[in-house]
């Protein structure tokens, strides 16, 4: 099968496209019950970490990287499978300590696997790919703390990424008023596109910020972390809620408990790698129902296997927005 292959080196790690023979691919005794015929996937930041070896993502080498995927059962040691099922798979340390969808062929745990919503093409399943099922958790979290369209507008950060471009879109057609915070003022005309009513200059929240601020959103979903996340807090309303699922600004949370004690604010952590089997279904679910595909195509960027060596360091320098689609077999 054709992959991109991570190797550990002296001076760190490389990274290429090889033809790799059927003896060195994982078998069954890897753990990976059921065989799947990849056709896309799709890059996200973390394959841009892994690929660039920026952080330490791959945890064991050599490395398929790729941490979500979309095919065809071509072999199954499980019932609950069989050749011919179309299948979805995000997260659980795929691409980082088992090998990932960046290639043609991958062996994965028949507990892993989501049924493919019936009206979805795999292309369309990574157009989606790990951003929007992040988004769509960080939907339901809001959903369930009973956040609603009349409560107020719901700030977006790192508004032109992946999981901001399409948390904008299910927050927009679901009836939300829509603030998007974005380092890069030329994507205006993009974000309002997708839905945004307002936007705002990312370097507004991105500096150390004061423990309290106006009260300005009544719930936030946040891709960025650090100040940013400190200072989204720090402006939500009474009662709101902030879902935080992403660290492209830094790892650390430098804030107060004065959101959380004298406000009520409710910060919820969002983890996509682990979410339990129903919640992975209940989103892909309603992606397939409630996330305008054709608006999603206008965000939409095709790559071959090989170019997505160099789509991984474009995603982690800002040089790509909205969604990033691998077809394996180009």
């Amino acid at each position: 099968m054709k992959c991109i292959l991570i190797d550990e080196t002296a001076s760190g790690q490389s990274v290429r496209l090889v033809d790799m023979a059927p003896e060195r691919w994982p078998g069954a005794e890897s753990g990976g019950e059921v065989a799947v015929r990849v056709a896309h996937s799709s890059i996200n930041y973390k394959d841009g970490l892994a690929m660039t070896g920026r952080a330490p993502v791959v945890r064991r080498f050599p490395m398929v990287p790729g941490i979500d995927l979309a095919g065809e059962v071509v072999e199954s040691a499980d019932p609950r499978w069989r050749p011919g099922d179309r299948v979805v798979l995000n997260g659980w340390g795929v691409g980082e300590k088992h090998w990932g969808g960046l290639a043609q062929y991958a062996r994965l745990r028949a507990d892993w696997l989501v049924p493919l919503p019936a009206g979805l093409t795999t292309r369309q399943a990574m157009l989606i790919g790990t951003a929007g099922y992040t988004a769509m958790l960080c939907l339901l979290a809001l959903e369930r703390h009973g956040v609603t369209p009349p409560d107020g507008p719901i700030l977006v950060t790192g508004a032109s990424g992946g999981v901001g471009s399409i948390a904008i879109m299910l927050l927009a057609r679901a009836g939300y008023t829509v603030v998007a915070s974005s380092g890069r003022g030329q994507q205006s005309a993009y974000l309002h596109e997708l839905g945004a009513n307002e936007i705002i200059a990312r370097q507004e929240l991105a500096q150390p910020g004061k423990p309290l601020g106006k009260e300005r959103w009544a719930a936030v979903i946040d891709t960025v972390g650090s100040h940013t996340l400190a200072n989204a807090c720090a402006a939500t309303r009474y009662g709101g809620a902030v879902a935080a699922c992403g660290l492209a600004g830094g790892m650390d949370f430098s804030t107060t408990v004065a959101p959380f004690i004298l406000r009520g604010v409710t910060l919820y952590g969002i983890d996509s790698v682990m979410a339990p089997l129903a919640l992975r279904r209940t989103a892909w679910d309603r992606l397939a129902t409630d996330l305008d595909l054709d608006a999603l195509e206008r965000a939409a960027h095709d790559v071959s296997l090989a170019q997505s060596i160099q789509a991984g360091a474009d995603i982690l320098d800002g040089k790509l927005r909205g969604r990033t689609v691998v077809d394996v077999n180009r």
